[in-house]
């Protein structure tokens, strides 16, 4: 019975924490989608890991390539944050966005938890699902 009770306290404990880290990377993305709506491109670079910091090199740099490469992200609306998963130790959080025309995207976002909190450390834009009737 013991045995079970720790076992449990250990699985609440890493519910609970999971939780938190779940509200701090939904706060992050949050920011920096607001940050890239109000075209502060400074601001959008704090979340961003130091890999994508040095990928991108550049504020400037890196918010040419948002605009380029993920317009929906760039002109964001009704943001939906879907399921956070743990992929062999790495989080990847879903979120589902309104572009600009009213498209629905849903990207999943890949978190780092640095010195500075959660970052965002890549952003993939994923297929469209199937819909058939």
């Amino acid at each position: 019975m013991r045995v079970l009770v720790f076992l449990l306290g250990l699985w609440m404990a890493g519910t609970s924490a999971l939780a938190q880290d779940a509200d701090a990377i939904e706060g992050v993305i949050e920011n920096q989608l607001e940050a890239f709506n109000n075209r502060d491109i400074s601001e959008a670079w704090r979340y961003a890991s130091p890999n994508i910091k040095r990928l991108f090199g550049s504020p400037d740099t890196f918010g040419m390539m948002v605009q380029k490469g993920y317009p929906m992200v760039w002109d964001n609306a009704d943001v939906q944050f879907l399921e956070l998963r743990d992929l062999r130790g790495t989080l990847w959080q879903k979120v589902m966005v309104r572009d600009a025309r009213g498209g629905l995207h849903v990207l999943d976002y890949q978190m780092v938890e640095t010195a500075d909190g959660w970052q965002i450390n890549g952003v993939q834009l994923l297929p469209a699902p199937d819909v058939g009737a």
